[in-house]
């Protein structure tokens, strides 16, 4: 599928090979706001132009913010007030083909992997679809009605109009589609784009800037070939009836297997995984193929800077879809080599370690890793004045989030992440059955029996599932919550919630086998129990609005719904798990408008 070096013009290639590391990293266009400036105006226009992701390529046909893939990064500062209008000028078709494979025996893996349609049939309706969409700023603390909610779309030659006020402390935001049923298609199309938003403490730091600050959006796609098997150019989205998208092919701000020239000092990189499903494990190799230790730092987290820098050690960095890190990394030591940046995570992606033998940049082709690569570094052989320290402190008004540390009115709420007894994933709002109530001879649809860390059995009853099911949970505007996440699905699902930021306060092991998907509950008197606490990994300890919820865990996080209000979304990042029903609303309120309507929290269990 691939060469590595440079292309030769006689050299004879197979239709589908494409060669890695030849074409340079594109850098994205920034739209900067002067500082003096308290708010500013942008139009983004959304068109459908033909854009080359790798040399060897022709043009692909894509959706994009204003011909660009992906889009202008934004680069504001805090209390910047932005209003932007999202035009929608796409008057071009679906560019990409849609692809069903279904399930067959053996490894259907195998045949997503490979690029063209093979034995994978068009999904039916996606060639016709129109050019409906909506923006969401990801991160964003803005109001419900800037929030792009999904079904608010709009179609050629509206406009969606945004404010976001930017009160918020310096972090990587992105922004991209969210239209009802088709986000995986729009954003697979190429409508996603990143917003840097800076405050006064991290400029005091200093950090590398300018063109060593750069921007790494990181995706996965396939490629459409003919029936002689050449390229034809268009994306394709090919999954099967069980598996996410997952492509064999990654890209980097829109070019497939970059390089980029960088010089022996320290670089800034803002990384987002914007793909549609897959997980990435990130490594920096060197020459020989070995992992480089000691020379990278994650310095942030999705919605912030971490308190002290945070060294990338054997095990990589790890970034599910929508995750982002903050990461420098100091070239001086590698002055005339080239490193590359791979990717270790099979996929689905459990966590699971690599097999036996296997290290680091093997290709994994049975578990949808045919190409681990991802980058390659050419560090200059020339000497940098580089005066940059590594700051032992970042943010002075980072904390680690305790359940000690909150207001003693917070509220607690429970979601389970499991399979109907049809098979479909959905998002489980649960909440607690008194004891005289519970099942006593048989499961029951939307009945679950916990056993927590301290024995004590609580029975559950489901409120709401899927997304048309009634609103159930509303919380206070200011107030915090306690969102305990427990996955009952054999699935690691990214979960996003709008709004707030968070950390996590624990994670814990369950046995999870108890469930019974095809009753949809478990049976009495055999809960799903807890097994173990598990440690927090260091990387997940700072401000997150996406957390990986691992199979038969719980993850237990803590956050305020602050600054904003109105409806909101939370949903699982997988974007196909999302579009098939893996995505709730709640709402903000303020709390003295709750009051007066006594209305309360709904579907909470009070402070715990």
């Amino acid at each position: 599928m691939t060469t590595t070096g440079t292309p030769n013009d006689t050299q004879t290639r197979a239709a589908t090979v494409l060669t890695k590391f030849v074409d340079p990293l594109r850098i994205p266009r920034r739209l900067r706001v002067d500082r003096a400036e308290r708010e500013a105006r942008f139009t983004l226009r959304t068109v459908g132009v033909d854009l080359r992701l790798h040399s060897q390529l022709p043009p692909t046909p894509m959706w994009t913010y204003d011909g660009e893939f992906p889009g202008p990064v934004f680069d504001v500062h805090r209390g910047q007030r932005l209003h932007v209008a999202w035009e929608n000028g796409t008057t071009t078709p679906y560019p990409a083909v849609a692809a069903f494979l279904a399930d067959t025996p053996g490894n259907p893996s195998l045949a997503m992997n490979d690029p063209g349609i093979g034995q994978a049939q068009p999904v039916k309706g996606v060639a016709s679809l129109p050019a409906w969409q909506v923006t969401h700023l990801h991160g964003a603390v803005t109001g419900g009605n800037n929030d792009g909610w999904m079904e608010n779309a709009v179609l050629h030659g509206d406009s969606q109009l945004s404010e976001y006020p930017d009160d918020q402390p310096a972090m990587t935001l992105w922004y991209h589609d969210h239209a009802m049923n088709i986000t995986r298609l729009n954003v697979f199309a190429g409508l996603v784009g990143m917003y840097l938003l800076r405050d006064d403490e991290e400029d005091a730091l200093e950090l590398p800037g300018g063109d060593r600050e750069i921007p790494l959006i990181v995706c996965d796609r396939n490629l459409e070939t003919d029936a002689a098997g050449r390229f034809t150019g268009r994306l394709l989205h090919k999954t099967t009836g069980t598996l996410p998208f997952v492509g064999p092919y990654t890209l980097v701000n829109g070019t497939i297997w970059p390089f980029l020239e960088v010089r022996p000092g320290w670089y800034r990189f803002r990384v987002l995984n914007a793909s549609n499903s897959r997980t990435y494990r990130l490594h920096l190799l060197d020459e020989a193929g070995a992992v480089v230790t000691g020379s990278a730092w994650q310095i942030g987290t999705d919605s912030g800077l971490l308190g002290a820098p945070l060294p990338i050690g054997d095990g990589g960095l790890t970034l599910a879809p929508a995750e982002r890190a903050d990461v420098l990394v100091d070239f001086g030591a590698f002055r005339g080599q080239s490193l590359r940046l791979v990717n270790s995570a099979q996929a689905p992606f459990r966590g699971d370690p690599l097999p036996a033998g296997v290290k680091p940049g093997d290709p994994l082709p049975a578990d949808r890793l045919p190409e681990p690569d991802v980058l390659q570094f050419r560090v200059a052989d020339a000497p940098l004045s580089d005066t940059f320290r590594l700051p032992a402190t970042l943010s002075p008004s980072y904390y680690r989030l305790t359940h000690d540390r909150l207001p003693p009115d917070h509220m607690h709420r429970m979601l389970g992440l499991a399979a109907d007894p049809d098979g479909t994933l959905g998002l489980w709002e649960l909440g607690e059955v008194p004891a005289s109530e519970g099942p006593t001879t048989a499961p029951k649809d939307g009945i679950i029996q916990v056993t927590d860390q301290n024995g004590v059995t609580t029975t559950y009853q489901r409120l709401a599932r899927h997304f048309d099911d009634q609103l159930n949970w509303r919380a206070r505007q200011d107030g915090w919550e306690v969102w305990r996440i427990l996955n009952l699905s054999g699935i690691l699902h990214p979960i996003h919630i709008h709004l707030t930021r968070f950390q996590p306060l624990s994670i814990d092991g369950y046995d999870t086998a108890a469930f019974l998907p095809a009753k949809g509950g478990t049976a009495p008197g055999a809960p799903v129990a807890h097994l173990e606490s598990l440690p927090i990994d260091p990387s997940l300890t700072g401000w997150k609005d996406v957390m990986r919820v691992p199979p038969g865990t719980m993850v237990t996080v803590a956050g305020q719904f602050r600054g904003a209000s109105g409806r909101y979304m939370y949903h699982c990042h997988i974007l196909e798990h999302e579009d098939a029903g893996m995505m709730r609303e709640f709402s903000v309120m303020p709390g003295a408008v709750m009051d007066v309507g006594g209305m309360g929290p709904m579907g909470g269990m009070g402070a715990v």
